[in-house]
């Protein structure tokens, strides 16, 4: 008799939390759609103040005009949050191009950066903003594309886009993922979270931590691929990389290239270039901000003959010391000419691309937030890639590779090989997708 009233605790028991996290699921849920509909309304308020937004906002406005080309066509959609996001995707859509031809292109981003810079891609047939993730929206963009395939990419999970996916049983597919423990899948109150998860058909994740984590909350459809990234910046070496203005300014001089640099990363480069550069040392750095005003305040912080992309016409380039690159689309053809480079963003937990001048065999050297970069994690662990957190650390790095030539080709070969040891994730992603759009 004790053991029955045992049992009927515990079945009660187990109801009752049952309808707890139903509870929880429905209010999570409830927030998330809430925080959407305040977005909207709030957002275009603050375009009025802020730039960027207000490109988020009237983007946006576009978004279902455009893909009304669409209709009744193959679509395969790739959905990228920004500008590093649509490079993982890049080399997929190349691949498509040449085994789907008749498929047509969609390329959806979340940010300004990555739309703005990439809004003419020529291998999409349409590149847009996509929607705030209302329930309403992702109905309409859902039901106007019905893409043969979704392909999402890195970590871009939106709930009522996926789970629309979900109900229209349309393919979709993760690509370069990257999970991490505190994500919300993975807590007691992320139901609401994981179940936008069941949408995927299949998840290609960067690494072992990342399957461990979907395999934990039952998700087995994983397969640890790598990073398309790899195959998309090996294959720069087989474009012409040559640059004739690059090579007049360098002219077989040492060259520290610095690449997407913030404010933070140019304080250091403007104290070494002013008070420890050598004779025999230029510079040339790309900003990641090419606003004027921006470029005008690091030009005249420089006490080195210094010359602008945007007039180097008539300029005898070659008797400058120091090349700030006024413009954008061009950087991954100049770390070709560097001898070290150096890659922003490090300072302040947004690193920018160490690939591209990796992948010309090029030491590289960072800030010291870098922990959410695979990448950087690899590299700096095996020797390919230097971090440093201060003044001090970055000049001691700076005279080291350049006083040690032996060092610094051996750093070089280090970040040539991991590009090469982490080829084929395309090809996998590829070999997935062909019998099944």
């Amino acid at each position: 008799m004790f053991e029955l009233f045992l049992f009927n605790i515990f079945i009660v028991f187990i109801y009752y939390t049952l309808q707890l996290l139903f509870c929880i699921f429905t209010v999570m849920k409830f927030l998330y759609n809430l925080g959407i509909f305040l977005a909207s309304i709030i957002l275009p308020i603050i375009g009025f103040f802020n730039k960027k937004i207000k490109l988020f906002v009237n983007g946006r406005k576009e978004s279902f005009s455009k893909i009304d080309v669409l209709k009744g066509e193959k679509v395969v959609w790739f959905h990228v949050a920004s500008l590093g996001e649509f490079e993982q995707a890049r080399p997929i859509i190349e691949a498509l191009k040449n085994t789907h031809a008749s498929h047509k292109i969609l390329v959806t981003f979340f940010s300004p950066s990555g739309y703005e810079i990439r809004k003419n891609y020529n291998l999409a047939d349409v590149v847009c903003y996509l929607p705030l993730d209302s329930v309403a929206n992702a109905k309409k963009f859902i039901e106007t594309v019905k893409p043969v395939a979704a392909i999402f990419i890195k970590y871009e999970f939106w709930p009522n886009m996926l789970n629309e996916l979900h109900k229209k049983e349309i393919k979709t597919i993760l690509v370069s993922g990257i999970l991490r423990e505190e994500q919300l899948f993975f807590k007691w109150y992320g139901g609401f979270m994981k179940d936008s998860l069941k949408a995927f058909h299949h998840f290609f994740v960067q690494n072992q931590t990342s399957k461990k984590l979907l395999n934990s909350i039952n998700f087995k459809n994983v397969t640890v691929s790598g990073d398309t990234r790899f195959d998309r910046v090996f294959k720069i070496l087989e474009q012409d990389n040559h640059l004739s203005f690059i090579e007049t300014f360098k002219n077989n001089a040492y060259a520290i290239i610095a690449g997407s640099t913030w404010k933070e990363d140019e304080a250091l480069l403007v104290n070494y270039i002013n008070n420890h550069a050598t004779k025999d040392e230029k510079f040339i750095i790309a900003p990641h901000n090419i606003k004027k005003e921006a470029i005008d305040v690091l030009q005249a912080s420089i006490n080195k003959k210094t010359v602008l992309f945007s007039e180097k016409e008539n300029k005898d380039l070659k008797d400058y010391d120091v090349f700030i690159i006024d413009t954008i689309g061009i950087l991954t053809k100049i770390y070709k000419a560097a001898d070290i480079a150096y890659v922003g963003g490090g300072l302040k937990t947004g690193l920018h691309n160490i690939l591209e001048p990796a992948t010309f065999g090029v030491p590289v050297i960072i800030g010291d937030k870098y922990n959410k970069f695979k990448e950087a994690v690899d590299l700096v662990k095996i020797g390919g890639c230097i971090s440093i957190n201060n003044q001090e650390t970055f000049t001691n790095n700076l005279q080291l590779l350049k006083d040690d030539k032996s060092l610094r080709n051996l750093t070089g070969i280090i970040n040539k090989k991991y590009i090469e040891d982490n080829l084929g994730a395309t090809d996998l992603v590829v070999n997935y997708l062909k019998d099944k759009i």
